[in-house]
């Protein structure tokens, strides 16, 4: 799984800070609504998604692969006087004594998992630690534009005034593992001077759209609805739609 480093999980909360939403905050707010069990968010970040669930008075539990993203979580939730539980792991093999009422992946962060096993076990994890009836609400997005050998360029200013600059260059993609690849050079400049730089690999895969449907009851969930940009139950009709799965767990789940 593609891990963010100091720079890059910097740049995310500068980019996509506590309150910004691309319809999804609203959404899950939504569509959790009438849930009084516990949430779970994998790959919580910076805290996005968790903090206004939070204010919102539904119980999350998060986690996420990079301790800087917890890092930046853990200080956006204390200046709000939250303590949720937040901790290291990984999607396909974290292990807690608890079951949900609901685990939800916005914003096609599942694809993150761009090994398609380690994205397999980790629906099979969720299912495993969802309770019976529990849901699964989980974004994804198809291969859209991208062009290898494109490069791009993006720049933040921090609040100290110091400067991040990203290049992004397009290096692969891969149609039938189903994954693109690009690099990104995070730069930080401070008074002309270069004081930082950070090179991460970052891989996506996607599914098709009935593809992924027929994983998740391969793997035991029922009663999918499939959404498109965060209207219930609307098919997507376009490539470049944020696709939502919800799925619920088998109310009895012996046999898997």
């Amino acid at each position: 799984m593609n891990f963010y480093s100091k720079l890059s999980s910097e740049v995310y909360d500068i980019d996509k800070p506590i309150g910004h939403s691309f319809g999804d905050v609203e959404y899950y707010i939504e569509r959790l609504a009438g849930c009084d069990g516990l949430i779970l968010e994998p790959a919580t970040g910076t805290g996005r998604i968790l903090i206004p669930l939070l204010q919102k008075g539904f119980d999350v539990v998060g986690f996420d692969i990079s301790e800087d993203m917890l890092e930046l979580c853990r200080a956006n939730c204390e200046k709000r006087n939250l303590q949720p539980n937040i901790f290291l792991g990984e999607m396909e093999n974290f292990s807690i004594d608890q079951k949900f009422e609901a685990i939800i992946v916005p914003t096609g962060t599942f694809l993150l998992l761009y090994n398609r096993e380690k994205s397999i076990q980790a629906l099979k994890n969720f299912y495993h630690h969802l309770e019976d009836g529990g849901r699964l609400i989980v974004d994804i997005f198809l291969e859209s534009g991208f062009k290898v050998g494109e490069v791009s360029t993006r720049t933040w200013t921090c609040e100290n005034g110091d400067t991040i600059t990203l290049q992004s260059s397009n290096v692969e993609i891969d149609h039938v593992n189903q994954h693109t690849r690009s690099h990104g050079r995070y730069e930080k400049w401070r008074n002309g001077a270069l004081i930082q730089t950070e090179l991460e690999p970052f891989t996506l895969r996607w599914y098709g759209v009935e593809e992924f449907k027929m994983v998740l009851e391969q793997t035991g969930f029922e009663d999918i609805v499939i959404s498109a940009d965060y209207k219930f139950g609307e098919y997507p009709t376009t490539a470049n739609q944020v696709i939502t799965f919800e799925a619920v767990a088998a109310k009895s789940k012996k046999d898997r």
